[in-house]
């Protein structure tokens, strides 16, 4: 008896120690500059759960992917388009996504043009030979594009929503296909454009995705210490949902991409798409 109390105590010990030596490095995706630096309460929320993190915020998506795809980050709050291409490579699945304090946990691609534009039909061949910006490697943006166009097709590539509706306003593109919170959110700065058209889908928004690779015990504690914030009146967790502008995080899983996935396929990612 004595012998299998001795066992479970040093299991134990040693579980706790490796979760204390072990760091769950995140990374970012910003969809537009100055999205990293929201989530610091994140990584304050988790330590003072006992879960030691750190984050990285990524220029662009591509290089948030790159860093993924490589296993320098064991998670990450991901756009959908990369989320998904991770769930195609087999590479991660979903864990949780947040609840906006208006109560979204989705989104969608807008189309974007100027005032008196012809509205958007469904189809590829609307955008007939107009210069077309967005960004890389979003299921709002570049995906949403290859899915009604190929993947032959010229775009103009940005780096971030932000920088696809820049192309725009500065007369490099006819037209942007941008996620519609961005373009909720910037709207008013261009008084000469206008929503002509969008997704018929929905893609579930910042995702917190995780590796395979990521040691499962560790995946369980941080998603039920997510799940648990809607309830948590500590100072760390306020500060999560003010900085984020959340209410809560909810279960995400694969299903939630149906869409996403199928407009991805539409756009030619496979097991062997590369990020570059």
């Amino acid at each position: 008896m004595k012998k299998q109390i001795l066992c479970a105590s040093l299991f134990f010990f040693m579980v706790a120690s490796f979760s204390h030596a072990t760091t769950l490095k995140i990374g970012i995706m910003q969809d537009k500059s100055g999205v990293a630096h929201k989530y610091r309460p994140v990584v304050k929320y988790l330590r003072a759960k006992g879960i030691h993190a750190c984050v990285r915020g990524h220029r662009n998506y591509s290089t948030a992917a790159l860093q993924f795809e490589e296993g320098k980050v064991d998670a990450m709050f991901a756009g959908s388009g990369v989320a998904g291409s991770m769930m195609i490579k087999n590479l991660a699945y979903p864990l949780v996504r947040p609840v906006s304090a208006e109560g979204w946990s989705t989104y969608w691609a807008v189309i974007v043009a100027s005032k008196g534009s012809p509205k958007f039909h469904g189809s590829g061949a609307y955008f007939g030979d107009r210069r077309i910006a967005c960004c890389l490697l979003a299921s709002s943006g570049k995906f949403f594009a290859q899915s009604l166009l190929g993947k032959d097709r010229e775009l103009i590539r940005a780096g971030t929503h932000g920088l696809a509706l820049e192309a725009l306003s500065k007369n490099r593109a006819d037209i942007v296909i941008i996620k519609n919170r961005v373009w909720d959110s910037e709207k008013s700065k261009y008084p000469k454009f206008e929503q002509v058209g969008k997704d018929s889908g929905e893609n579930p928004d910042s995702a917190l995705i995780v590796s395979f690779k990521t040691d499962l015990a560790l995946v369980k504690k941080v998603k039920e210490i997510l799940l648990g914030i809607e309830k948590d009146i500590s100072r760390e967790a306020e500060e999560v949902k003010t900085s984020l502008n959340i209410t809560k995080y909810i279960i995400t899983t694969e299903q939630d991409f149906a869409h996403t996935l199928e407009l991805l396929k539409r756009a030619g990612v496979t097991k062997d798409f590369d990020f570059n």
